[in-house]
């Protein structure tokens, strides 16, 4: 009976450890590590290493991506390309001119930062770490390094993959799974006619967890309509209220001083002092009805002083996101990962226009308006329906009111009534101003 018990623990623990890195809205979505030697060297080989971002939705911002990994042997990197590690290690073993640029037996690996030489370059290299998610733009969703190992053995048999892969972008979250060795990448000659391969190839997996990276949500949604007065705003400390004793009131002049708005390495954010005590909010108002069409106001404010959110994404959930007519302010894009569901769409900023949402303050915030056709047979602004069933930010998903606290129906009266209501005043006012 014991036994049975443990067993079924087991099995427990093991499929809710998968299923928190799973992400219904983006179900393929993962970073892939591949390592294809190129060439081999007296010692040891020389690797192209380059890092995938398939995630639809959440890229690698600033200060960037962080790889580790332990060496199965002994092995050294005699030099990079492209990259570089943190820390050189003991490597007073080797005498004479000739030292490696790592003797670490678990070396943690970052991007160079633009503008190194070009000697120091390779391609989808030197980007500071920052990789763009493959939704957003998917030739900027890729970062590569050259490495050189020694003491790793010289041919297919005798190399042994590295282990313990972890990736920080930049901070927790990703889980890697182990290397495996996967058929060699084949390359083609400029004028493809040609093709080459690598002399060996294997891929290390990572998934995204957000429980990996904190107990509480990093953003919170608040929704408000035209037909009720009424704002249903963020439920209270969505975020967690444990930087409430560090928060900065508005108006504060403890927001305008020297070194509010600099960014740590630790990414603690500094945040203004609201009830939700979140970095971010979505609002998210149903702005105006028409007779085939409707339309909402999408609004991200940013309430961190540390952090501006470059190349950030916006995901919403709603049935009627299947007939996007116009997004006026935001580039759009719909998210149809199951084929026959299309219900998802992802918003961004537009390219040197507002694809940088800034730090806590005036200038803080993001906006736009999106309008969206009628399916009669579906439409109505009863029992919520207007407001998003999901939203993510960045890839994190955002805690939303609880459905008993959306605006309703004024008496429960249908929305047609209250347009129509509306347009017999507008003529009404009309035919006055004619006569007089």
């Amino acid at each position: 009976m014991v036994l049975k018990f443990s067993l079924w623990a087991i099995l427990l623990f093991v499929f809710s450890q998968n299923s928190v890195a799973f992400d219904p809205l983006d179900p393929f979505g993962n970073i892939t590590i591949k390592w294809d030697v190129i060439s081999w060297t007296p010692d040891g080989y020389v690797a192209l290493v380059t890092m995938n971002n398939f995630q639809m939705y959440r890229h690698i911002m600033t200060p960037g991506w962080t790889l580790g990994w332990n060496w199965a042997k002994k092995e050294v990197i005699w030099s990079m390309v492209g990259a570089q590690t943190t820390e050189q290690g003991d490597c007073s073993k080797f005498k004479g001119g000739n030292v490696p640029h790592c003797c670490k037996r678990d070396p943690v690996v970052v991007d160079l930062l633009p503008g190194v030489p070009y000697n120091q370059q390779i391609a989808n290299c030197c980007k500071g770490g920052v990789v763009s998610s493959y939704g957003q733009d998917p030739s900027a969703a890729v970062s590569a390094f050259q490495v050189s190992v020694g003491l790793a053995g010289t041919s297919n048999k005798t190399v042994k993959l590295p282990k313990n892969f972890t990736l920080l972008a930049p901070g927790p979250g990703y889980t890697c799974g182990p290397a495996t060795i996967v058929p060699s990448t084949v390359y083609w000659t400029k004028d493809r006619r040609r093709k080459t391969q690598a002399l060996m190839t294997w891929n290390v997996t990572c998934t995204y967890s957000q429980f990996l990276v904190s107990k509480h949500p990093s953003c919170c949604v608040s929704f408000s309509s035209f037909y009720n007065e009424t704002i249903t705003p963020c439920p209270s400390c969505s975020c967690g209220c444990h930087n409430k004793d560090k928060c900065i009131k508005s108006g504060s002049k403890r927001a305008t001083s020297v070194g509010v708005n600099t960014p740590r390495k630790d990414n603690e954010p500094l945040l203004q002092c609201t009830h939700h005590m979140c970095p971010i909010r979505v609002h998210w108002h149903v702005k105006q009805n028409y007779k085939d069409y409707w339309r909402v106001k999408l609004a991200v404010t940013n309430f961190n002083y540390r952090l501006n959110y470059t190349q950030w994404t916006l995901v919403a959930q709603h049935p009627n996101l299947n007939n996007v007519t116009q997004v006026f302010s935001f580039d759009y894009k719909p998210l149809v990962p199951y084929q026959s569901i299309n219900d998802t769409a992802m918003f961004y900023g537009m390219k040197f226009y507002n694809d940088l949402l800034m730090e806590a303050g005036p200038f803080g915030n993001v906006q736009s308006e999106v309008l969206l056709q009628k399916d009669k047979n579906t439409f109505t602004f009863k029992q919520g329906w207007a407001f998003p069933r999901k939203v993510y930010f960045n890839g994190d998903e955002c805690m939303l009111p609880p459905p008993e606290a959306y605006p309703s129906l004024p008496n429960d009266a249908k929305i047609e009534a209250i347009t129509i209501s509306a347009i017999v005043a507008s003529v009404i006012w009309l035919i006055h101003l004619f006569i007089w």
